[in-house]
């Protein structure tokens, strides 16, 4: 039997298992390794932790098959070399095919004392312990969110929404909100923010975190909790890879999603270097081609000479749960539409991933 073996249950991974498990050939068994037996919903971490919704919402079951492994585990090693995966306890796992999507981890770009004193929404695990820090603030508290990027915007308006007792300082490293894309989107979230009183802190610089103080600039600001939403980088076993790699850390691949030098190792999610910033939209796309791929290659066929671009639709944000803001198709909507229609997409998703 061809072993296809998958790390992680993003969604990247979840794309291809949904394509290829739907006609798998005879000949191949899959096996999927993740920290849990379910898939999350990393887009949905920011509710999670805020309180606004339960656990089970950001939970998808896993697809079955008779020749669908799944194992529980924690990756320790990738041996490309030896086309074998390492986990930590101890078991070791052959594949012919291998599909790295491990996702990523916070980057504290080496502030001092960010990892220690700050609280992620990176994993599911972290996002509830972060639920449980937020909750049991007393009312008046101060909670700042580094990093004004889609994650620390959401954040901060569903904090808001479930926590109208707490002061709630958001961290901009630019000029305005969302500095790339058109100021009508910018000047709606900061105007949003401005009437529930969420202070917005621009052009900050934030140089050390202290348990109950953050540094920016020269200014000591006093919080009750920190949460880091300023970046994010490869995970440490992908770090740790000994392939090419971009500035940002992340392996370079050829047209097919391929690691040049180790063609049955793909690469799908954040930690592809790609010419696009990483979401689970790209990560679906980069899934749909990598399917295609496999099956030219499990059928002895030529892989086609291009692959089409991949062709990002634009991005969707809330702001609480009655607002929103989406940039599609070079177009700024805005309000209570943009906000249904990102719910829309989120039930099209768990109905397709049933």
């Amino acid at each position: 039997m061809k072993k296809l073996l998958l790390l992680g249950a993003g969604y990247g991974n979840m794309r291809i298992l949904l394509r290829v498990l739907n006609n798998l050939p005879a000949d191949v068994e899959v096996t999927l390794v993740d920290r849990t037996s379910f898939h999350s919903l990393k887009t949905e971490f920011y509710a999670l932790a805020s309180g606004t919704v339960p656990d089970s919402d950001v939970r998808v079951a896993l697809p079955t098959h008779e020749r669908l492994k799944v194992i529980e585990g924690e990756i320790a090693g990738i041996e490309v070399k030896e086309k074998c995966v390492l986990l930590t306890d101890g078991k070791q796992l052959q594949y012919d095919q291998l599909v790295i999507g491990l996702g990523c981890e916070d980057n504290y770009h080496d502030v001092p004392g960010a990892e220690e004193f700050t609280h992620s929404i990176q994993t599911i695990g972290k996002s509830r312990e972060t639920y449980k820090t937020l909750l049991n603030l007393n009312g008046g508290a101060t909670v700042g969110i580094v990093g004004a990027g889609l994650s620390g915007i959401e954040l901060a308006s569903e904090l808001r929404e479930s926590r109208s007792d707490l002061n709630i300082k958001l961290f901009d490293r630019g000029p305005r909100i969302l500095r790339d894309f058109p100021e009508r989107l910018s000047n709606y979230i900061q105007s949003w923010f401005e009437k529930n009183d969420v202070d917005v802190i621009a052009n900050s610089n934030i140089t050390k975190v202290d348990e109950n103080f953050l540094y920016n600039h020269e200014d000591q600001i006093e919080v009750d909790a920190v949460v880091w939403t300023a970046g994010i980088q490869p995970t440490k076993v992908v770090r740790e890879l000994e392939v090419e790699k971009d500035n940002s850390h992340r392996i370079v691949l050829n047209q097919y999603h391929q690691i040049p030098g180790f063609e049955d190792v793909y690469v799908v999610g954040d930690i592809a270097s790609l010419p696009h910033a990483p979401s689970a939209q790209l990560a679906e796309g980069q899934g749909e081609q990598i399917v295609t791929v496999l099956k030219h290659v499990w059928n002895s066929e030529s892989l086609p000479e291009t692959m089409p671009e991949i062709k990002l639709k634009g991005f969707m944000g809330s702001l609480g749960k009655k607002q929103g803001f989406a940039y599609l198709a070079d177009r700024t909507v805005t309000g209570r539409i943009a906000r249904l229609l990102k719910s829309g997409v989120l039930w099209m998703y768990k109905w397709h991933n049933g």
